[in-house]
């Protein structure tokens, strides 16, 4: 496993990373409700050619969750940019799952930070966005973070099942929930949803036909969070971009079709380099 060894300080926050490997810089930008940690794995395999770096989000995974702290997408895209900023990376390759593709698009459209290429994998991107059980959330926020322990790890478990099209080993559930089962957890989990806005991806719709950073969209076949129509639109969206559907694969890829996204990602990133 992974660990997180540094701590950055940002506004008020820490913000958990790490680095490791050697070569062209490589960021992984995990999404939600997710941590790093879905996109260790992947980092690990990559470590060999490139130095990678892996990082929490403010109120997300290994990064501090304070109540008083937004954690919306402009204040985790600043965020972003502090980071590349504080681990002084020029022209990182970006790869970025859910929300960390507004995340990263924000870094790079809206502060102007260049990257070497973007890889977005199921991403948060074109409206509209958010399940059926994200959108309840969110208009009842208050009430579902008081929610009775055993209840709210239930319907957590739930949510988080419905990602993966194959089905989640029990060890991978316990993954991806753990961050959000104690009290600061559970209240952070719901603060984030209660905090989404399609305001914050709106600025960035008109903007992706100028994108002329080298793209690559990836997309499960069968995701159903994100539906790939989206990858279509996303796909015309940016004219240069190119794009692979993954069969097999819904919104968890990283646990539905590991092989065939590693693969894409090392096919993608050896092209990428040598461009």
């Amino acid at each position: 496993m992974v660990i997180l060894d540094r701590r950055f300080d940002w506004l008020g926050r820490q913000i958990a990373w790490t680095r490791r490997g050697s070569g062209p810089p490589l960021v992984f930008c995990h999404g939600t409700p997710w941590s790093s940690r879905l996109w260790a794995p992947f980092a690990a395999a990559l470590a060999d050619e490139f130095t990678v770096y892996l990082w929490d989000m403010p109120g997300y995974g290994a990064s501090s969750k304070r109540a008083d702290h937004d954690v919306d997408l402009s204040v985790q895209g600043a965020a972003f940019t502090a980071l590349l900023e504080h681990c002084d990376l020029d022209r990182p390759h970006v790869v970025a799952h859910d929300y960390g593709g507004a995340v990263s698009l924000r870094t790079h459209l809206l502060d102007d930070v260049a990257y070497a290429s973007l890889c977005l994998v199921d991403v948060v991107a074109l409206r509209p966005w958010g399940s059926p059980f994200f959108t309840l959330v969110k208009d009842n926020a208050n009430v579902f973070a008081q929610l009775p322990a055993a209840v709210h790890r239930g319907a957590l478990e739930a949510y988080i099942s419905g990602a993966s099209h194959r089905g989640l080993r029990p060890e991978d559930l316990a993954m991806l929930t753990a961050p959000w089962c104690d009290d600061e957890g559970q209240a952070a989990f719901y603060r984030q949803i209660a905090q989404a806005d399609e305001r914050l991806t709106a600025e960035l719709e008109p903007l992706l036909p100028g994108l002329t950073t080298p793209t690559h969209i990836i997309w499960g076949e069968n995701d159903t969070w994100i539906p790939a129509d989206r990858a279509h639109r996303l796909h015309e969206a940016i004219p240069t971009s190119t794009l692979a559907l993954v069969a097999e694969a819904g919104h968890l890829i990283q646990l539905d079709q590991p092989v065939a996204l590693a693969t894409q990602l090392r096919h993608w990133l050896t092209h990428a380099t040598r461009a």
